[in-house]
């Protein structure tokens, strides 16, 4: 994957942090007004995200940066990222301690980085919770918008949406064909509305669907007709 923001600087200059660890100091990139102005454009987004399922009242699962958003209504579980996995109301390294189809939403946002085994195993294990008709949302930052800029250093990584697109393929989701954009552009005020395709805005949401596909019966056919033959003499 590509990364963009001098990741590979920045992980130079913390040598002896883990790979996650340095995932969750990057993070804190999300606290700063920047990075706040980006999280606070997408909190409808998730929101609605969080309720896009088949079921009312299935649970939802949102994987965030920071816990500075508030909890939507309904039943769900928030977890964040830290230096030995996940945290919230439940402590927890993949895989994910939740039954398999037992999920109607989930929402990634910004916690897939540059290692792609890592963000594999994710996507995989959202892929299993979900039910058939279930939906995830992925939020991530644009690599072709100018705001960029403004994580410049801290560590982030950004792809462009035909990267998760093909992941979200890999197992076994069925992404849109086209992101939506979402965030400022430059200026580091909110900007909740959505746009078709990515665009220059900070960053974007790809969904996608769990579908199951019906076992087609198969036609019976009928058996041959045989004569009753003639006789050998």
């Amino acid at each position: 994957m590509g990364q963009v923001g001098g990741a590979a600087a920045y992980n130079g200059r913390m040598p002896a942090l883990s790979h996650q660890a340095q995932h969750v100091v990057a993070k804190q990139w999300f606290l700063l007004p920047a990075g706040q102005a980006v999280l606070d454009s997408e909190h409808t987004v998730v929101a609605d995200a969080l309720a896009a399922h088949p079921v009312v009242g299935l649970p939802w699962l949102w994987l965030a940066p920071t816990l500075t958003a508030e909890i939507p209504e309904g039943r769900g579980l928030r977890l964040i990222a830290s230096s030995d996995g996940w945290k919230g109301a439940v402590r927890c390294r993949l895989p994910l301690p939740l039954a398999s189809e037992s999920l109607g939403a989930v929402v990634l946002q910004h916690v897939l980085d540059g290692d792609r085994a890592e963000s594999v195993s994710l996507i995989e294990e959202c892929a299993r919770v979900l039910v058939p008709g279930g939906r995830l949302g992925l939020l991530a930052l644009n690599p072709l918008s100018p705001y960029r800029l403004r994580w410049y250093g801290s560590g982030q990584s950004a792809c462009d949406p035909s990267t998760w697109r093909r992941l979200l393929s890999d197992a076994g989701l069925t992404p849109e064909p086209v992101a939506q954009g979402v965030g400022p552009q430059w200026s580091p005020t909110a900007s909740p509305s959505l746009q078709s395709g990515q665009g220059l805005r900070a960053a974007y949401l790809q969904r996608a669907e769990k579908r199951a596909f019906p076992m087609t019966p198969m036609r019976l056919r009928k058996p041959m007709a045989l004569s009753d033959g003639v006789s050998a003499a």
